[in-house]
């Protein structure tokens, strides 16, 4: 188990270096006043896809800091109350938001660029954003993910619990585009220009069923790599 244990360090230890200087990057490459979209209202922070680093970030600098108290010796009761709930909150966060907010932004990206890659990543864009970068915030972010849910098993939350959070984030983030349009008359992503009232409002409601759909995923491919027994004992 130690040795899972260190494995897992390893792991979360890389992800999270790997995701620091991609965001770094990220906001060097913004800050320069060439992507003309970060200084629109909202910022950066009106894009899924950064949104999403600043959370795989967060969860992996979690997973981080659960590993280094798992190792460490407990040696009185407030210690394993500590890394108990730090861990629930961990796995929480991995299976309500971390994994299907990670899966939702490759799979729409790639799909949506598939078929005209100008409604989400125009090509003026490969001038600004390296390709290596563009991979790391719409490709790696899955292969780390399901790296993670094959090396680490997690406590999976009930799912009505689980879905009511990612409803919860979805529903938060739908509202805040709405805002920026409602405040700034332009819209995120130029898909939504394209389509019309009823048009957008379908392609939400897809959008959201498509998250909720990709949380099922994680939770089925979660039990079929641990068992249901073992996510929930996880390494005691």
């Amino acid at each position: 188990m130690a040795i899972r244990r260190v494995a897992g360090l390893g792991l979360h230890l890389t992800a999270l270096l790997w995701y620091l200087v991609a965001v770094r990057q990220n906001i060097s490459v913004t800050a320069d006043g060439r992507h003309i979209g970060v200084a629109s209202y909202g910022g950066r922070w009106k894009y899924l896809t950064f949104i999403n680093m600043i959370l795989q970030t967060s969860f992996f600098g979690m997973c981080v800091l659960t590993d280094l108290l798992s190792l460490l010796p407990q040696p009185n009761k407030r210690v394993q109350h500590l890394t108990r709930h730090v861990g629930v909150l961990q796995d929480w966060l991995f299976s309500a938001l971390a994994f299907p907010v990670g899966f939702f932004v490759v799979l729409s990206f790639w799909m949506i660029y598939a078929y005209d890659r100008e409604l989400v990543y125009p090509k003026v864009l490969d001038q600004i954003i390296p390709m290596w970068l563009n991979h790391a915030m719409h490709t790696l972010v899955l292969v780390i993910l399901m790296v993670e849910l094959t090396i680490v098993p997690h406590h999976c939350p009930s799912r009505k619990g689980g879905i009511a959070v990612l409803v919860a984030f979805c529903s938060c983030y739908l509202l805040w585009v709405l805002w920026i349009h409602h405040i700034s008359a332009i819209w995120v992503y130029p898909i939504m220009e394209v389509l019309s009232p009823i048009a957008l409002g379908i392609f939400l409601t897809i959008a959201v069923l498509v998250s909720v759909s990709l949380y099922i995923v994680g939770e089925k491919l979660h039990h079929w790599r641990w068992g249901a027994a073992e996510s929930l004992k996880k390494l005691n």
